[in-house]
C-alpha cells in the first residue's frame, strides 16, 4: 500500500522557493529519512506534508487523502513527534496523555487501557504521577512518542526524535520504532544524526536548497557517491605522511582542519604503507552516510 505519494512538491515565501519540485514515494511500513542542513527545506516540507502549510504547486496524495484538501482528516490519523516535546508541565505523566486523548474526543475511560499499553511501551510504567518537571530527558522524550501513539496512527512524522539523549535512551527509542514498523506502521524521519538514520531508513532523501540531490536506500547511496574504504589522518605526522605519500595511493583526499581523509577503494595499499607507524594517528573505516551527506552538501556552516 503506498502511504505517500508527492509529485512536483513547491513552496515559495515572497517569491522565493524554498522547496522545489520534490518528489517523494513511500509504502506502509517503512521508513523515509529527510535529511539536509539547517535551511534546505526540510522544516517546510514537513509542514506540507502534515498539511499546515499549503503547497504553492505540486501534488500531494497520504494515506489516500488528498493534502491540503482532507488534511484535518489525515491529522486524525497521523502521529507527530516534534523537534520540541510541548509537555504540559502542569499535569503528570499519565494526565499528559488523558489530556491528549481529550483533543481527539476519547473520555478517559475509553483509554484507560490505552493509556496502560502506552506507559508499557514507553518504559514509563510506574511513573504515571510523575510530573513532567522530574522526567530525564531520555523519559520526557519517550513520553512524546506515546503521546503520538494515543491515536493508533498509520504513520507517524519523527523530527529529530533523539536530539541531546543518552545512548541508552536512544538505543531504547530505536527498539520502539522498530517494534512500530514490525506492526505496518510507516515512520518519516528527520535527524541530524546520521549513523540513526542509516539504521532505521529504508531510505533516504538529502535535501538541500530545496531540492533532492540524492535519494536511495542508505548503503546504495554510499555505493554510488563515496569509495568504500576512509582513513582518517590526524596530527601533524598524519598530515604530513598522506600528503606525501597516502594521498598517491588513494583514489582522492579531503583535508577538514587538523584531519586528512583519505578516500580509496582498497584499504590494503594504505594500511600496509602505513606499515606499524606509531607516531601517526590513524584510523581505517568503512564509508558510511555522514560522507555522503557532507560530500553532497558541502562541509561550510548553515545558520
Amino acid at each position: 500500500m503506498t502511504v505517500l505519494r508527492a509529485t512536483g512538491l513547491t513552496k515559495r515565501y515572497h517569491g522565493v522557493k524554498v522547496v522545489d519540485g520534490i518528489d517523494l514515494h513511500l509504502e506502509q511500513g517503512a521508513c523515509l529519512g529527510l535529511l539536509g542542513p539547517n535551511g534546505a527545506g526540510k522544516s517546510t516540507t514537513l509542514r506540507m506534508l502534515l498539511g499546515l502549510t499549503p503547497p504553492t504547486a505540486g501534488e500531494l496524495e497520504i494515506l489516500g487523502y488528498a493534502v491540503p484538501a482532507q488534511a484535518r482528516a489525515l491529522r486524525a490519523r497521523v502521529g507527530v513527534v516534534p523537534q520540541s516535546d510541548a509537555l504540559d508541565p502542569d499535569f503528570t505523566v499519565a494526565e499528559n496523555l488523558y489530556t491528549w486523548a481529550s483533543y481527539y474526543g476519547e473520555k478517559r475511560s475509553a483509554v484507560a487501557e490505552r493509556v496502560r499499553e502506552l506507559l508499557a511501551f514507553a518504559g514509563l510504567t510506574g511513573r504515571e504521577h510523575a510530573p513532567v518537571s522530574a522526567l530525564s530527558g531520555g523519559m520526557a522524550r519517550r513520553l512524546s512518542l506515546a503521546r503520538a501513539l494515543l491515536n493508533r496512527p498509520a504513520l507517524i512524522v519523527l523530527d529529530e526524535p533523539t536530539t541531546g539523549l543518552d545512548p541508552q535512551a536512544r538505543q531504547f527509542i530505536w527498539r520502539a520504532l522498530r517494534r512500530l514498523r514490525a506492526d505496518g506502521v510507516t515512520l518519516i524521519l528527520t535527524t541530524h544524526y546520521m549513523d540513526e538514520a542509516e539504521r532505521l531508513s529504508d531510505r533516504v532523501a538529502i535535501i538541500d536548497h530545496g531540492r533532492i540531490v540524492a535519494e536511495d536506500s542508505p548503503r546504495a547511496l554510499i555505493r554510488a557517491h563515496i569509495e568504500p574504504f576512509v582513513l582518517e589522518l590526524r596530527g601533524p605526522e598524519g598530515l604530513a605522511w598522506g600528503q606525501e605519500q597516502g594521498a598517491a595511493l588513494a583514489r582522492r583526499s579531503e583535508a577538514v582542519g587538523d584531519t586528512l581523509l583519505l578516500y580509496a577503494d582498497d584499504d590494503r595499499p594504505l594500511l600496509e604503507a602505513l606499515g606499524g607507524s606509531h607516531n601517526i594517528d590513524y584510523h581505517g573505516r568503512r564509508a558510511h552516510l555522514e560522507d555522503v551527506f557532507l560530500k553532497l552538501t558541502g562541509r561550510e556552516l548553515r545558520d
